[in-house]
């Protein structure tokens, strides 16, 4: 069962940026970049550090602690040390605000 979530407007974040937001337990990264907006774990798989510091350039972050870097369009872990994947969320956007699929 899938489950959209009004989670922000796309005007609340900066392009080549991130927000951070926290839904039923679940701490997600919210992105707006030129390729459109897309949504990981909030947390770097390497050591549970939050991305919401890190630096977004094209469609990647980098951890603001080791420097992993992530495509956030897939979630994939591109560079040591981070060497498990993102869990990645859909992403649609309607009438200027971004909704996030959170699942069940």
């Amino acid at each position: 069962m899938s489950t959209w979530v009004d989670a922000c407007a796309t005007d609340d974040i900066d392009d080549d940026d991130l927000i951070a937001w926290h839904h039923g337990g679940k701490r997600i990264a919210i992105y707006n970049t030129d390729k459109g907006f897309f949504a990981t774990d909030l947390m770097c798989t390497h050591e549970e550090e939050s991305l919401e510091e890190g630096l977004v350039i094209d469609c990647v972050i980098e951890c603001p602690l080791h420097g992993g870097r992530f495509d956030i369009r897939t979630g994939e872990a591109l560079s040591a040390p981070v060497n498990i994947d993102l869990k990645t969320y859909p992403v649609k956007v309607e009438a200027g605000r971004v909704f996030i699929n959170v699942g069940e």
